[in-house]
């Protein structure tokens, strides 16, 4: 196999974490939504803990793109 072809299946195989902290950022807004719905009253305090949650699930797509830049520029 070419070693440039196996660098580009690396690099696409790293960005798969994008899509997972996709997900993830998206459940999480989801169930703010949801439960601030439902209590309103909550809503202020849980945001602290949405806002810590949003930045734990975009710092995993974030480290699976560094991962695939590094494939492709370092390596």
């Amino acid at each position: 196999m070419d070693p440039v072809a196996a660098k580009m299946i690396g690099a696409g195989i790293a960005t798969i974490a994008l899509a997972g902290a996709a997900i993830g950022i998206g459940q999480i807004f989801a169930a703010f939504v949801s439960g601030s719905f439902r209590n309103p009253e909550a809503a202020p305090r849980v945001f602290a803990n949405v806002i810590l949650g949003f930045a734990l699930a975009e710092a995993t797509g974030l480290f699976g793109l560094i991962i695939a830049f590094m494939i492709l520029f370092v390596f």
